[in-house]
């Protein structure tokens, strides 16, 4: 493919591999080649085995577990093709690691994701196309355009295929934080919303409080952007349940399921947790209660408006 004078490529790193794949094949283009390693000292190696000087390079990483060895990557990826005289080089970052220490919880806390932001814009990215950032204002921390694209449209569709009718469905925000979220999720599907007021008295270990609204004999569904170590969601569903939820389904955008979250979400009273494949599903955490869906097209979209200097935000409007 070639606009006005310039090609489009695509490279990937190791972490989502499957995804760059599927994104280039709808863009009609072979992943770039690329070889994404590591000397014998565990230093990071990579050789562009192809031409780029001049071309539109879009490099595909989640900075996921292993989040150090693959924001390397990204980062040495970039610094590769800013030497090899790149025409413009975006990082498409389909999760973003580090976007939960956005901000000062404690005394002398880093605030890692703003290091990362830097460190990206100083490898040589000249913009940065991601997915449902922790908290949108992270696209203050980088000195370079940010495209920030929603997964809750996906998320949305899957729900109304999948009920016939939406007249006893209730979208639940998890935490109050999640509210915004989680009341655009409901405005989507037109449904009412109802929140879970929690105290989380340390990391990664959160206490049901009080549920506001109703979802006596409701098919609920809880929204977030992250599940992690799955307690919140367990806890929030078991609790639904308890108050007479009919069934509970969560869905979030990135699964990260680190730790016990797969015996949790087995073990819990959720239904189906659907989330996006902007984190690889290895294969010993694919169990029957979560379903994957695809953000290649989404993506696939926003790189060739990029490509061609179109809005992103019509497809969302659009949408």
């Amino acid at each position: 493919m070639n606009l006005h004078g310039k090609d489009i490529k695509i490279f990937s790193g190791n972490s989502n591999r499957a995804l760059a794949e599927e994104i280039a094949e709808r863009i009609g283009l072979p992943v770039g080649k690329a070889t994404v390693g590591k000397f014998s000292d565990g230093e990071t190696s990579i050789n562009i085995g192809e031409v780029v000087r001049g071309s539109d390079v879009f490099i595909i990483q989640s900075t996921c577990d292993p989040v150090n060895d693959n924001l390397v990557e990204l980062l040495i990826m970039i610094d590769a093709m800013k030497r090899a005289s790149a025409g413009r080089i975006t990082a498409v970052i389909p999760y973003y690691g580090y976007a939960r220490q956005d901000r000062k919880a404690r005394a002398r806390d880093p605030i890692s994701a703003k290091l990362v932001a830097n460190l990206i814009t100083v490898a040589g990215a000249d913009r940065i196309l991601t997915m449902d950032l922790h908290a949108p204002q992270l696209q203050g921390f980088f000195d370079i355009p940010v495209d920030h694209l929603h997964g809750g449209p996906i998320l949305a569709e899957h729900f109304k295929a999948k009920f016939q009718s939406l007249d006893d469905v209730v979208v639940v925000a998890p935490d109050v934080g999640g509210v915004t979220r989680a009341r655009k999720f409901a405005e989507v599907l037109e449904v009412p919303l109802a929140i879970i007021d929690k105290r989380r008295p340390k990391a990664n270990v959160s206490e049901i409080m009080n549920i506001i609204g109703d979802v006596e004999n409701k098919r609920v569904i809880l929204i977030d952007d992250i599940i992690d170590t799955g307690g919140t969601i367990v806890n929030a569903a078991n609790a639904l349940r308890e108050i007479g939820a009919k069934e509970v389904y969560a869905c979030c955008t990135h699964g990260v399921l680190s730790g016990p979250a797969i015996e949790r979400i087995q073990a819990s009273q959720l239904e189906k947790l659907v989330m996006l494949n902007t984190i690889p599903l290895p294969e010993e955490k694919r169990i029957d209660k979560i379903v994957q869906l695809s953000v290649a097209g989404i993506l696939a979209e926003a790189i060739e408006r990029i490509y061609s200097d179109k809005s992103i935000s019509t497809l969302f409007t659009q949408r």
